[in-house]
C-alpha cells in the first residue's frame, strides 16, 4: 500500500472516529447546514447537489452513523431558507455550524466534512472554498490547515 493509501486510509478512520463521537442533532445541524453553504456557493441548489451530498453522506463510512431520512429532512430545511433568500438561508445555516466556534475539536470535523463535499464531485471549486474558508473564519480555524 502506498504512503499516500495509507495516509487517506487512516484520515478517513480518523473522521468516522470523530464524527461517531459527537454524533448528535447539534452536530449533525452543522454538517448538513455547512453542507447547504457549499452547494448553494454557485447561487444556486440544484437537485445534482443534494443528490451529491445525500449520496456523500449515504455512501461515507465516516457519515453513515447519521439516519438519512434526518440528513435529508435538515438538509431541505436548510435550502428552502436560501430558496427563499440567499442572504438569510446563509445566515441560519450558518447559526448552526457557529455553535460550535468554541469547540474547535468539533468544528475541524465540520470543516472537514465539508471540504470533503465540496471536492466530492471532483471540483472543488473558487466559491465553494470561500465558502468554507469564510466558515473557517467563523469558526477561529486557520483556514490552511484546511488546505484553503
Amino acid at each position: 500500500m502506498s504512503t499516500f493509501s495509507q495516509k487517506l486510509s487512516s484520515m478517513r478512520q480518523g473522521l468516522k472516529d470523530q464524527v461517531t463521537k459527537f454524533k448528535n442533532k447539534d452536530f449533525m445541524d452543522a454538517v448538513v447546514a455547512g453542507c447547504a453553504i457549499v452547494a448553494a456557493a454557485d447561487g444556486k441548489i440544484d437537485g445534482v447537489e443534494k443528490q451529491k451530498m445525500a449520496g456523500y453522506i449515504n455512501h461515507n463510512e465516516e457519515l453513515k452513523v447519521f439516519d438519512m431520512s434526518k440528513v435529508i429532512e435538515r438538509f431541505n430545511h436548510f435550502t428552502s431558507n436560501f430558496d427563499f433568500d440567499a442572504m438569510i438561508g446563509k445566515a441560519e445555516a450558518m447559526k448552526s455550524v457557529t455553535k460550535f466556534k468554541d469547540k474547535p475539536e468539533v468544528a475541524r470535523v465540520i470543516i472537514s466534512v465539508c471540504c470533503a463535499i465540496g471536492a466530492a464531485d471532483g471540483d472543488f471549486d473558487e466559491k465553494e472554498k470561500n465558502v468554507v474558508r469564510e466558515m473557517c473564519r467563523e469558526l477561529k480555524l486557520p483556514a490552511g490547515d484546511f488546505g484553503l
